[in-house]
């Protein structure tokens, strides 16, 4: 499984990210969505033994849809879902970096702005 799953059903206890996508020339946009969702998340971790011991796909995040923004033409809404086991308990900056710490400077990407999060209850009583 990829980072691209239209047919994700959005749990209660995922925290959900909405960006603004501006793919470059001839990056699908859906393409360009699941790279986003695999950049913050688990895309750049380095394969050790003990992938073998962790269930990866619990913390993949999932982009699950893709809409064109109203009146641009090259820019797109990703909507990205995490696993809420994917962040330490009770770190406001260990979710904010693991989301957007280091999707800014993607390549395949001329822009990318996040524009909303929804961080579910279950996260937030951990403070």
């Amino acid at each position: 499984m990829g980072y691209w799953d239209p047919d994700y059903v959005v749990k209660e206890t995922d925290v959900l990210a909405l960006f603004r996508v501006s793919p470059q020339p001839g990056v699908d946009p859906i393409e360009a969505s699941a790279a986003v969702a695999g950049e913050s998340s688990t895309a750049t971790w380095t394969v050790v033994w003990t992938d073998l011991l962790t269930a990866c796909d619990l913390y993949r995040a999932k982009a699950y849809k893709v809409e064109a923004v109203p009146n641009t033409s090259d820019q797109y809404f990703a909507f990205i879902s995490y696993d809420i086991d994917l962040f330490e308990e009770g770190s406001i900056a260990n979710l904010t970096a693991s989301i957007i710490g280091n999707v800014f400077g993607f390549k395949a990407l001329k822009a990318l702005r996040l524009e909303d999060m929804r961080i579910p209850v279950a996260y937030l009583k951990t403070f």
